[in-house]
């Protein structure tokens, strides 16, 4: 497990780092999505989650969820284009979980990737992507998790 400033970088995790999302490539070939301890930590405690509707399609860049704290309201932004598979019923009951453990339990959507091959090659990963989080978090002014 990386880190970065205290914030949790898992290093086998895909990144946009501008949008501040995880992704990671199941077993059956969906992508799960979710985001980063970074993101949690400037939001504040996550206090709702709505997601898109299962079935729906997302593209890359868009919102695949809406989540709000006490601070801030926006879109989480898909990593990939596709059709929603899952979506994470345990944060729907529990939105914090996304605070607490944001790369296991507190995941947001499950996307069935429309061209993850191709999609992929704009996210980064290992210690790319714990570089580019330290430059963020430096352009950011961000003190730390």
């Amino acid at each position: 497990m990386g880190a970065v400033r205290g914030c949790e970088i898992p290093e086998d995790l895909y990144y946009n780092i501008e949008n501040n999302v995880w992704a990671r490539q199941e077993a059956d070939g969906t992508i799960t999505v979710g985001m980063t301890s970074y993101a949690g930590s400037l939001a504040g405690t996550i206090v709702a989650y709505t997601p898109k509707k299962v079935g729906k399609d997302v593209k890359q860049d868009k919102s695949c969820a809406t989540v709000e704290s006490g601070k801030w309201v926006g879109p989480v932004k898909a990593p990939v284009s596709g059709d929603v598979a899952a979506v994470n019923d345990a944060v729907i009951a529990k939105p914090a979980l996304i605070n607490e453990d944001p790369y296991q339990q507190g995941w947001l959507v499950k996307i069935k990737p429309a061209n993850w091959d191709a999609e992929a090659g704009a996210l980064v990963t290992g210690g790319d992507a714990m570089a580019k989080f330290e430059e963020k978090m430096n352009a950011d002014g961000f003190g730390g998790c």
